[in-house]
């Protein structure tokens, strides 16, 4: 799997920032037994950190996907980034790639079985389905322009006549010799030659 460069650039930036701790804490007051938004949210159950590797866990244990320094330079020359300049900004940089590769293949282990896929994102509340809807309404001026014809009477659009004044000049009004509706211009041999 192959990261952008962008991506890259950004989780090198994030492994040098130290990371805050979220800490969550029960609510104070009583709810009603009925579950509502507010109280599923308050409770959370899962956080991405769990995806994470956690520094014991890094120290203890190899992981499955060793990334080696020929695959990082390989990898940062792809994405036109430049090498590390010591071993332990590479080392650095191995380190987060595992942990982001980590992440990425428990994010492909989720079931998503059932799961329509997303096919855009859009609003899907009724105000906004209704304000997108096409009605009959809106091809009244449309279906206005039609008119129907031949025997079985299909629709047509009626071409509008546009008429312009720019297009009702008299282009042969300068002309100083015409023939009919075309200009006469006179030849070049002709003129060369003394004829008129």
């Amino acid at each position: 799997m192959s990261l952008c460069s962008r991506c890259l650039r950004k989780s090198l930036h994030l492994r040098l920032r130290p990371h805050p701790r979220i800490i969550s804490a029960p609510l104070s007051y009583k709810a009603s037994p009925s579950s509502t938004a507010q109280d599923i949210l308050s409770k959370p159950t899962w956080s991405v950190s769990s995806l994470l590797p956690s520094q014991s866990h890094a120290e203890h244990a190899e992981s499955p996907e060793t990334i080696t320094p020929a695959q990082l330079h390989h990898l940062l020359r792809l994405s036109a980034l430049p090498l590390p300049k010591s071993s332990a900004e590479e080392q650095s940089m191995i380190e987060t790639l595992q942990s982001q590769l980590q992440f990425a293949r428990a994010v492909q282990r989720v079931d998503t079985t059932g799961v329509e896929p997303l096919r855009a994102i859009r609003d899907e509340t009724e105000a906004a389905i209704k304000e997108n809807t096409i009605g009959l309404d809106d091809l009244k001026d449309t279906l206005a322009k039609e008119a129907l014809v031949g025997h079985y009477q299909r629709p047509r659009r009626v071409k509008e006549q546009i008429q312009s004044e720019d297009e009702n000049w008299d282009a042969l009004g300068t002309a100083s010799r015409k023939a009919g509706k075309y200009f006469v211009v006179e030849s070049g041999k002709k003129a060369e030659a003394g004829e008129p």
